[in-house]
């Protein structure tokens, strides 16, 4: 699996590459700018990207604003952004598009390395992947937003281990319960935040979304 990295500081670069090279990953092009993702992007078109969000010149959002233009010139690419901080704004535009294939850890995470390095798989297959811290704070701030307001205690567990990229076997798995139990609690969320079954069937995502960002049930269904 091909992988272009965009990380400034040198030490945490290496470490990226050297895990990465460990678990059978060919880092094809890494980067320690903001300019730099870009064109190394386009050019090396990897089958997944890990980003820092701030890099130089400026030190603000270079990194994030590389990886959303890269997915407009290449529809789906999948891009796994590291953060030091949890800044909810970011999470939400990267989920904009809703093709799937992001994620979002902070950097402390990398030094679990087995659940950074199934985040990127996770990530490169197309799936999408939230830091768990930034799930717990989304709940904190956003627990009483509607339509979120409408779950149980219950669903929003199920949907803030979905919104960090979980199966339904590993919500399972994660909350002591059947699979059967899971999918009947997805459907209820679906319903709440009214996402009906469509052909493209985005609805993790969409529901992710809604997540995020406290969207009406409507504006959600709209969307898909």
């Amino acid at each position: 699996m091909r992988v272009v990295i965009a990380e400034d500081l040198a030490l945490l670069r290496d470490g990226l590459i050297r895990i990465l090279a460990a678990f059978d990953f060919e880092v094809v092009a890494a980067v320690d700018n903001g300019p730099s993702v870009l064109p190394a992007l386009t050019a090396h078109r990897p089958d997944v990207a890990v980003v820092d969000v701030r890099l130089p010149p400026t030190f603000t959002d270079e990194g994030l604003q590389a990886a959303i233009r890269a997915r407009t010139e290449l529809p789906g690419l999948p891009i796994l952004v590291l953060s030091q901080h949890v800044e909810q704004l970011y999470a939400r535009e990267l989920l904009s598009d809703r093709l799937g294939g992001v994620g979002y850890l902070l950097k402390d995470r990398v030094s679990h390395v087995d659940q950074f390095v199934d985040a990127v798989r996770r990530v490169a297959a197309g799936g999408t992947v939230m830091d768990p811290e930034v799930v717990a704070q989304l709940l904190a701030s956003r627990g009483a937003a509607e339509p979120l307001g409408e779950l149980t205690a219950r669903e929003r567990e199920v949907l803030g281990l979905m919104a960090e990229g979980r199966s339904n076997a590993a919500i399972a798995g994660r909350l002591f319960v059947t699979e059967k139990a899971v999918s009947k609690h997805i459907n209820s969320i679906f319903s709440k935040l009214q996402l009906p079954p469509s052909n493209d069937d985005n609805r993790r995502v969409l529901a992710v979304l809604a997540y995020l960002d406290g969207a009406d049930g409507r504006r959600a269904r709209t969307r898909s």
